[in-house]
Order: C-alpha cells, then sequence, then structure tokens
C-alpha cells in the first residue's frame, strides 16, 4: 500500500557548477529509482539560513510530493544522505 508523503530537500548549491534544474532532476530521479512516484516537485527558492553551519549561508529549497510504500522511505533517505548536493532532508506523510 502506497502512501502520499511531502519531502522537503534543502540543496546546497555552493560551488557546483551544475545548474539548480539539473540538481533538482536528479534528485527526482534517486527518489523514483528508490520506489517513489513523484506526483509534483515544487521549487521554492533559494534561501538564507538563521546561522552558517558547515560554511553554508544558503540552501535551495525544493518540495517533493510523491507516492511510496512507507518501508521505502528509509532507502530513500540513505539514498539521499549519499549525496553530497543535499544539505537536509525532511519528509511528512500527507493525509
Amino acid at each position: 500500500m502506497s502512501r502520499k508523503y511531502e519531502g522537503l530537500i534543502v540543496i546546497d548549491t555552493k560551488g557546483k557548477e551544475a545548474s539548480v534544474d539539473d540538481l533538482v532532476s536528479t534528485i527526482g530521479k534517486q527518489i523514483e529509482g528508490a520506489g517513489g512516484k513523484l506526483d509534483e516537485v515544487i521549487n521554492i527558492g533559494r534561501k538564507t539560513f538563521a546561522y552558517n553551519a558547515r560554511q553554508i549561508e544558503a540552501g535551495h529549497y525544493v518540495n517533493y510530493i510523491f507516492e511510496a510504500a512507507p518501508e521505502a522511505i528509509n532507502g530513500i533517505k540513505d539514498i539521499l544522505r549519499l549525496n553530497e548536493d543535499v544539505y537536509l532532508q525532511n519528509y511528512t506523510r500527507l493525509a
């Protein structure tokens, strides 16, 4: 049984040569490869952090709305944890 999830991903674009759209699509493909089915990608944009962590002043926020089995969420987290472009990830189950 698949459920609907919202994944908020913060992308570190500091010093990256790839465009933001390329990074967003790469992360979307990784979510689909781990068992998620993307419904919508909402590009929120670049926002400055309240404090500098790991010498990064800002990040690019993207919301991924997708369907996945509950056990697939841990696989998605593990795959994106290995991606150097992902600074932060948070998942919420939608009603």
